[in-house]
């Protein structure tokens, strides 16, 4: 066992990524909602202080879920997971040029 939450290591594993990359999806998309999808909103660094904003938000859902004590390496690995998939959603909505309308 990881911790005191009752998970395997695997199923903390699987909880932790599946957090980690809806938080970026999700930060990628508040970014085009509030940020926008024009060329200009690629040089906007608002768009970064969403993404730190999902990073640090998902602690508190990891402790309401049960998984907790994060030493470096797993810090490093939300914040490096978030950010992929918040770079890769966003770049795809920047690139399409989505009208998300809102």
């Amino acid at each position: 066992m990881s911790d005191d939450s009752g998970l395997s290591d695997h199923a903390r594993g699987v909880v932790v990524t599946t957090i980690c990359c809806l938080a970026g999806i999700a930060a990628g998309i508040v970014s085009a909602v509030y940020v926008g999808t024009e060329p200009a909103a690629a040089a906007s660094t608002t768009a970064v202080f969403v993404l730190g904003a999902f990073v640090i938000v998902q602690y508190p859902v990891y402790k309401v879920v049960g998984v907790g004590d994060f030493g470096v390496k797993d810090n490093l690995y939300v914040a490096f997971l978030t950010f992929t998939l918040w770079f890769i959603s966003y770049t795809v909505l920047l690139t399409s040029a989505v009208d998300l309308g809102v």
